[in-house]
């Protein structure tokens, strides 16, 4: 096959680059970058990531990437599933302040101006929040809503996270801040709780808005809850505790390093 589209150039300048980890999303790639493009006013760059050159997510793509000038797909080298298309994603974007946002389309794409501009304000975590009075999810399986709700709002109660909604993977990061402390994450979603764990323990400003996350209603999803969660409840715990510096963060055994991660590894 062809090698996959990559654009000449990332936008100049971008405020935020936007990544959109993507698995053989050949049904929804399009309706979500045409979202992005209708509702992001702030200089952006989009990049798709992919896990390989099969993924069927390519050839759709291709076929309408000119209509996308900011729009770039990666194929990522980090190793399979969500968290390394995302970490990969994170080390090449160009902007000071990097989304996440799912290519399912289940994410309201609307607020990722507000959610830049908190960034830009001095957070260095931005959340969408399902959780916060105005937010709402619909759809989606309850057990997996009932644990993500519970946990983010223990969190919020108990911890003192700024957000009730830790483990939506919908946010805003300052790139530095997301550097600084690196990602850990290697499987699944959890990347959200992480970096959230990590700003709390570091006592950074975290903040939320409120959205509404809509079920896919096209594919496939590909979250695996029994596979992932323990490393959710691993970020969790973490979340909990003295507060650290960046050089603390540094020292400390990475999660794959802990009986823990070995485990699941």
């Amino acid at each position: 096959m062809t090698e996959p589209h990559l654009s000449d150039s990332p936008v100049s300048t971008p405020r935020v680059s936007i990544v959109i980890p993507a698995y053989n999303e050949d049904q929804s790639i399009v309706v979500t970058l045409e979202r992005l493009t209708d509702a992001v006013t702030l200089p952006h760059e989009l990049l798709v990531v992919v896990d390989n050159v099969d993924d069927a997510t390519i050839p759709v793509f291709e076929k309408v990437a000119d209509a996308f000038p900011s729009a770039r797909l990666l194929v990522q080298t980090y190793g399979r599933g969500p968290a390394n298309a995302i970490r990969f994603g994170m080390d090449t974007a160009a902007a000071p302040v990097v989304v996440v946002t799912m290519a399912d389309g289940s994410d309201d794409v609307r607020v990722i101006d507000d959610l830049v501009r908190l960034v830009e304000r001095g957070c260095v975590v931005a959340a969408a929040s399902r959780y916060m009075p105005g937010g709402q999810q619909i759809g989606g399986p309850r057990l997996k809503k009932l644990m993500s709700e519970t946990a983010g709002r223990s969190l919020h109660v108990l911890a003192g996270v700024g957000t009730r909604d830790a483990t939506n993977s919908f946010k805003a990061y300052s790139t530095e801040f997301v550097r600084r402390v690196g990602v850990e994450s290697r499987d699944g979603f959890e990347l959200g709780i992480e970096l959230v764990a990590k700003a709390r323990r570091l006592r950074l400003p975290i903040a939320e808005i409120p959205t509404v996350w809509l079920d896919r209603d096209a594919g496939t999803s590909n979250f695996q809850l029994r596979k992932w969660l323990p490393e959710y409840l691993h970020w969790y715990r973490f979340a909990y505790g003295r507060r650290l510096t960046y050089d603390d963060i540094a020292r400390r055994p990475r999660a794959a390093d802990t009986p823990e991660g070995q485990e699941h590894a």
